[in-house]
């Protein structure tokens, strides 16, 4: 009877863990979708897979450490300006990558800021899947590294998605903002310095999601300006 209970608890906490990376893992899908969509089609996929499977690594490394972890200050800051940083890449409309070394640059810092945004976005996940996993390491990293089929799949229908529907890329633009902005308010150093209120926090999120549109708005309208200079010159 204890071995059959412990296989149902065992059951019940892996589809527990499953509903958490679920839950937990949009906001990680909208940043890789949004990281990898500058890149041309055939790097994508590549991008978002190796992207996910590091920083899964790095948060099973991460999760072992995960007290110490919620108390590093400006890493949160830090993941922050990176998301900021690429929410506001969803604007920028550049031409295609030609030259193989171009596209390799560009390959290697989608990678970077899919790792160093995942991690420092994952805190809740990290959270909720060792509270689950009780101090079993084996439930622990199939809990994290079931984030990476589930997040590849959600980024890659997300980047098509933005490459068809642009209305798309301000939601999730706006998205990102807020996530930056929750996370550079709750991070260890400014949460210790200025003890924010939940108004405060609410409002950073706020400045997070417009801030983001409103550059998003103004490197729309610079790159529309630009394209008719160039074609009275070329007139």
């Amino acid at each position: 009877m204890n071995l059959i209970q412990r296989h149902w608890q065992f059951i019940v906490t892996l589809v527990s863990i499953v509903v958490v990376d679920l839950t937990l893992s949009g906001d990680n899908a909208v940043v890789i979708a949004a990281a990898a969509k500058s890149l041309p089609q055939g790097l994508r996929k590549r991008a978002m897979t190796a992207g996910a499977a590091c920083a899964v690594v790095a948060l099973v490394i991460a999760a072992i450490f995960v007290s110490p972890l919620l108390h590093v200050k400006f890493l949160q800051i830090v993941g922050g300006g990176a998301v900021l940083w690429i929410a506001a890449g969803l604007f920028r409309e550049e031409p295609p990558l030609q030259a193989s070394a171009a596209q390799l640059t560009s390959f290697w810092k989608a990678m970077w800021f899919i790792i160093v945004a995942d991690v420092t976005m994952s805190t809740d996940n990290i959270l909720a899947v060792a509270a689950l996993a009780q101090g079993n390491y084996a439930l622990l990293m199939f809990g994290l590294g079931v984030s990476i089929p589930l997040v590849v799949f959600a980024s890659g229908l997300l980047a098509k998605l933005m490459d068809r529907y642009p209305v798309i890329v301000y939601i999730g633009a706006a998205l990102l903002g807020r996530v930056a902005g929750n996370m550079i308010i709750t991070d260890a150093f400014t949460v210790q310095r200025f003890a924010p209120s939940r108004a405060v926090v609410y409002s950073a999120e706020a400045a997070g999601t417009i801030g983001t549109l409103a550059t998003g708005w103004w490197l729309k309208t610079r790159s529309a300006k630009r394209r008719r200079e160039d074609l009275a010159t070329e007139a």
